[in-house]
């Protein structure tokens, strides 16, 4: 026998037991019972670190003419609602840490190139709508405008502040506060009519 015929052979018997092995596989086609395995599992809810956090409920607000006299014209409005959330647990919380929020304006430009009204003409009165039971959270104070005489401050030109609490950590079990500002332009009597838009910019601080 040469090289050539046995590895002829080599094949073929490699052939026979796949055959072989097929038929194996026919025999074992009975089934003798089933048995069902139940897989369970629980996920645990991601934990994740608390945060301090501050939401506005609108982008707009709209100022109307309201207690205006001979010298004056006066127009009055109110934020839309601003909501402090903390959902830090108060071991998250750094020790004798204290929220505030703080606000400030741009100036007010006419939409026909009016003069603008400087921010120092624009006031507000914070007050809280929840406070939260600690008595702990507190609103600003009444910052008023650039005509009131005489003026404690000159409007929302700088950072005012529009709501605080005292003690981030005693209040974490409250979860949430909100507040609005009563808002009011004060501005001369010959102010030059049509449209203006200014901005209110709220910052929350810890």
């Amino acid at each position: 026998m040469n090289k050539t015929t046995w590895v002829k052979l080599a094949v073929g018997t490699a052939g026979a037991a796949l055959l072989v092995g097929v038929a194996g596989v026919a025999v074992a086609d009975d089934n003798y019972g089933d048995s069902d395995v139940d897989v369970s599992v629980t996920i645990e809810e991601l934990v994740e670190p608390g945060v301090l956090a501050m939401t506005v409920e609108g982008t707009e607000a709209s100022l109307t003419e309201n207690g205006s006299d001979e010298m004056i014209r006066q127009f009055t409005g109110s934020l839309p609602t601003v909501t402090i959330t903390d959902t830090r647990t108060a071991d998250e919380i750094p020790e004798g840490a204290a929220w505030y929020v703080l606000g400030s304006a741009s100036d007010f430009v006419g939409d026909a190139d009016q003069p603008d009204i400087g921010a120092e003409h624009l006031g507000w009165a914070p007050r809280l709508i929840d406070g939260g039971e600690s008595g702990l959270v507190a609103a600003g104070d009444e910052v008023e405008t650039v005509l009131d005489a005489p003026p404690s401050n000159v409007g929302l030109v700088d950072q005012e502040l529009f709501a605080m609490a005292a003690d981030s950590g005693a209040i974490a079990g409250e979860g949430s506060w909100t507040a609005t500002a009563d808002l009011f332009l004060r501005t001369p009597a010959n102010i030059a009519s049509g449209s203006y838009s200014a901005t209110v910019t709220l910052s929350l601080f810890e």
